[in-house]
C-alpha cells in the first residue's frame, strides 16, 4: 500500500482524447475533487504494461493519479451526459454521476481505451449524491472485473483501487475510495437515448459516426452503415449474455444505461454468481420484481437494444415506416443470434463437438436435474467435465445432486451421445470441457468475506488471496481448492447492493 507522493507526475500517460473533441453537449469538463489522505491499495501493473503506462510513475503517483489528486499531463477529465432506462422507466439525464473520464490511451495492441475514475467527487449529473464511492464497491468491482477478465468474458477491467482516507456517509459511515476502470469506450445505449430524448438527431447521427470509426470501422463503406451498426451492437450483446449464462452470472440491473455500445460488460454494482442453479435466481436488493432474474437477462438484453433501435431511427431510412421494417428486422434476429450463441456454448460445457437435433432437449434436462436437486451450478459442470473419464470423475459429479438418481439416469443419455460425438479422445474431450467450465467464480460469500474484512479491519489479505485464486480459474489450484466450495447455510449471500 502506497501512500500519494508529493512529486508531479511527468507524463506517465500518452493520451489521445478523442471523445473530449465531440461537441459540448455531449460531456461537462470536470475536475476530480480531492482525496483526503489517498493510499494506493492496488495496482494492476500488468494492465499497466498493456496500457502502455509508466509502471514505476504509476507505483510513485498512482495514489495521487488514481484518486484524483493529481491529474496527469495530457488528462481532458470529463463526465458523460447519457439517459437511461432504469427498471422500465425512461430518465431522460442521467450521466456520470461519480465518474469522470479522465482521457484515452492507445494500448500495445493498437487499440484505443478509455481510463475512468469512479468515486472521485460530484459532477454536473450528481443531483442529490456526493459522487463518491465506498470502500466495498470499489473492491466488488475489482474483484468482479477481473474474474470476468479471466473468465474470458468482455469486460471492463481494474486499473486500481485507491483508499481515500476520508469516510462516505451511506446508511452508516464508511470508508471512502475511488476504482480506475479501464473499458474500450463508456458509451451506452443510454448515450444514443440521451440525444434521441431531445430530438436532437444531428447528435444521433455524430455519435454513431464516432462509434463506427471507434468500434466498427469495418462498417463504414456499408450501403446501410447505422444499420450495420445497430446489427453489429445486437450480435456482440446476444454473444456476450449468452456467455453470462454460461458461467451463472446475474448483472443484477441491466438498465439501458449499463450497455455498452461495444460489447463488454460493465457496472458491477449488485451483480452475483449463481450457487444453487434456480433460473429465477435474484439477488440484487433492488431488483424488487425480478425484471433482472438470470434466466431474464436475454429478453431483457433484446428490450434494451429495441430502445437502441428506436434512438436510430431517423439514420437508417427516410421514410419512417421503411426504418421502422428494418429496425424490426433486426430486433427480430436478436433472439435466434442469442439461441445459436448460447446453444454452442452449452454444447461446449456438456463436451460436444458435433450437432444433433436432440442436444437441446438434452441439456434442458440436465439443468431441469440440477434445479430439481439443487446442484451447485459451478461445481456441477466442473465435475461433469471429470466424469468424462469414468471412476471418481462420475460419483464426485453425482454428489453435487441431493438425490442422484435422476443424475445418473441423465449420465446414461449423455454416455449414449457421447458415443455419436467422434473425433476427441477422451482426455482431450475432458480438457475441452475443463477449459469451458471453470473450478473458480468470484463466489458472492467469499467476495462478502473480503470485504468485510478490509472495511472492518482494513485486513486485504482475503482480497489479495481471492485476485489471485480467480486470476486462474480453470486450472485445479490444490491449496485453494476451499475457495471452489459453495457456501455453507450461515454463509449464504441473500442479497446484493448498489454501489451508488
Amino acid at each position: 500500500m502506497t501512500l500519494a507522493s508529493n512529486a508531479s507526475s511527468s507524463r506517465p500517460f500518452s493520451f489521445d482524447n478523442s471523445y473530449a473533441r465531440l461537441p459540448q453537449q455531449f460531456f461537462t469538463r470536470q475536475a476530480p475533487s480531492k482525496a483526503a489522505e489517498p493510499w494506493l491499495i492496488k495496482l494492476n501493473e500488468p494492465l499497466a504494461e498493456e496500457l502502455g503506462l509508466d509502471v514505476e510513475a504509476m507505483k510513485r503517483d498512482g495514489a495521487a493519479i488514481f484518486s484524483g489528486n493529481l491529474v496527469p499531463e495530457g488528462a481532458d477529465p470529463l463526465a458523460m451526459a447519457y439517459a437511461g432506462h432504469q427498471f422500465g422507466s425512461f430518465v431522460p439525464l442521467l450521466g456520470d454521476g461519480r465518474a469522470i473520464l479522465l482521457g484515452e490511451v492507445i494500448d500495445r495492441n493498437g487499440q484505443r481505451r478509455d481510463i475512468q475514475l469512479k468515486g472521485a467527487g460530484q459532477t454536473a449529473y450528481s443531483r442529490r449524491g456526493d459522487g463518491r464511492a465506498a470502500l466495498g464497491p470499489v473492491l466488488r468491482e475489482y474483484i468482479v472485473s477481473e474474474a470476468m477478465y479471466a473468465l474470458g468474458i468482455p469486460a471492463t477491467r481494474a486499473l486500481a483501487a485507491v483508499s481515500t482516507g476520508q469516510p462516505v456517509y451511506r446508511e452508516n459511515i464508511l470508508p471512502g475510495a475511488v476504482f480506475t476502470r479501464v473499458a474500450a469506450s463508456h458509451i451506452r445505449v443510454g448515450t444514443f437515448q440521451f440525444f434521441a430524448a431531445r430530438g436532437d438527431t444531428d447528435g444521433v447521427r455524430a455519435l454513431a459516426d464516432y462509434v463506427i470509426n471507434r468500434h466498427y470501422p469495418e462498417l463504414r463503406d456499408r450501403d446501410n452503415p447505422y444499420l450495420a451498426l445497430y446489427e453489429a451492437v445486437c450480435e456482440r450483446q446476444a454473444a456476450l449474455i449468452a456467455r453470462w449464462l454460461h458461467i451463472g452470472f446475474i448483472h443484477g440491473v441491466m438498465n439501458t444505461d449499463n450497455m455498452t455500445i461495444s460489447g463488454e460488460t460493465i457496472d458491477f454494482g449488485p451483480c452475483a454468481f449463481i450457487d444453487e442453479y434456480h433460473p429465477g435466481t435474484v439477488f440484487s436488493s433492488i431488483d424488487q420484481g425480478g425484471r433482472y432474474a438470470y434466466a431474464n437477462q436475454p429478453g431483457i438484453g433484446q428490450w434494451n437494444l429495441a430502445r437502441l433501435g428506436e434512438t436510430l431511427l431517423p439514420l437508417f431510412d427516410t421514410d419512417a415506416e421503411k426504418a421502422l421494417e428494418l429496425a424490426n428486422a433486426v430486433i427480430q434476429q436478436y433472439g435466434e443470434r442469442f439461441q445459436i450463441h448460447w446453444l454452442r456454448g452449452m454444447r461446449e460445457k456438456i463436451g460436444l463437438a458435433t450437432v444433433e437435433d436432440g442436444d437441446l432437449e438434452l441439456i434442458q434436462s440436465l439443468l431441469a436435474a440440477m434445479q430439481a436437486q439443487q446442484a451447485d451450478f459451478t461445481l456441477a459442470f466442473r465435475r461433469l467435465s471429470d466424469a468424462v473419464i469414468a471412476g471418481d470423475g462420475e460419483a464426485l459429479f453425482l454428489s453435487a445432486f441431493r438425490e442422484p438418481d435422476g443424475a445418473r439416469e441423465w449420465l446414461g443419455r449423455w454416455r449414449d451421445r457421447l458415443t455419436r460425438d467422434e473425433g476427441r479422445t477422451e482426455p482431450d474431450r475432458r480438457a475441452a470441457m475443463r477449459a469451458v467450465n471453470p473450478a473458480f467464480v468470484p463466489r458472492n460469500h467469499r467476495i462478502e468475506q473480503a470485504i468485510s474484512a478490509a472495511v472492518e479491519e482494513a485486513d486485504f489479505s482475503l482480497f489479495e488471496a481471492l485476485l489471485a485464486v480467480l486470476a486462474k480459474p480453470y486450472e485445479d489450484q490444490p491449496a485453494f481448492a476451499a475457495y471452489m466450495e459453495p457456501p455453507k447455510p450461515e454463509e449464504r449471500v441473500l442479497q446484493t447492493f448498489c454501489g451508488t
